[in-house]
């Protein structure tokens, strides 16, 4: 908001306030109102070499303003196309860089296929099912046990996961049946899958490993270890 007041007289002073809703609506924010209104005045100006000039000032400043991306590729012709889209495409002088259209700027991205599965049991994931249709196309043998193993201990560690209760391995088996389109049948087997106090720990030991119980991570974001996390600030004995 911005306060001007008019004097009539000697002695009275009148208060006009003007609201950024009653100005014109900034093109890209992040530059302010200040530069929008010297790109405004640059692109009134009629004559050409000077209107050139100003906008190459223009530039340096929009380019003082990010200074940690002077080095970056491309960056000035990314100012050059802004400083044609702050102007509204009315701003007429020579760029060293192809001149942005509004309509190229309007152009909508073709809508991206993305692959919606909504499975039976969402605990599992998708990757289970996935894991199952490679395991249907093997041939029998050792291998193909071997992963019917795996994706069935798997299974069970995700079910686990989610339902904090103890599983029968005889849900598994059927749960893996019913994915397999009855082709993976493990119900009149022997086998054993890997006790419930083993998939726990491994499932504790993983989530420790991402958030410890002080909910302070040991990693921080940059791969570096966390200086709050109370194990990294131990002195060596």
């Amino acid at each position: 908001m911005t306060v001007k007041y008019e004097k009539e007289n000697a002695n009275d002073v009148v208060f006009n306030l003007e609201y950024n809703a009653e100005r014109p609506q900034l093109i890209i924010h992040e530059y302010g109102r200040h530069l929008q209104k010297l790109i405004d005045q640059v692109a009134s100006i009629e004559d050409r070499n000077e209107r050139n000039k100003a906008a190459k000032y223009v530039i340096q400043i929009m380019g003082s303003m990010n200074p940690h991306l002077r080095d970056v590729p491309d960056f000035q012709h990314k100012l050059w196309d802004q400083i044609f889209i702050m102007s509204d495409f009315r701003l007429d002088v020579d760029s060293p860089y192809p001149i942005p259209s509004r309509e190229v700027l309007q152009l909508k991205p073709d809508v991206l296929p993305y692959p919606q599965n909504f499975p039976k049991y969402r605990f599992y994931g998708n990757n289970i099912k996935y894991m199952i249709d490679v395991a249907n196309k093997w041939e029998e043998g050792e291998m193909k046990n071997a992963l019917i193993k795996v994706i069935a201990n798997h299974m069970k560690k995700s079910y686990l996961s989610w339902n904090k209760d103890t599983v029968k391995d005889e849900v598994i088996f059927e749960h893996l049946y019913e994915l397999s389109d009855g082709k993976i049948n493990l119900t009149a087997s022997s086998e054993e899958l890997l006790n419930v106090t083993d998939l726990m720990r491994t499932n504790k030991r993983q989530s420790n490993k991402i958030m410890p119980s002080n909910g302070k991570p040991k990693i921080s974001k940059n791969g570096k270890p966390n200086p709050m996390h109370k194990n990294n600030n131990r002195k060596p004995q």
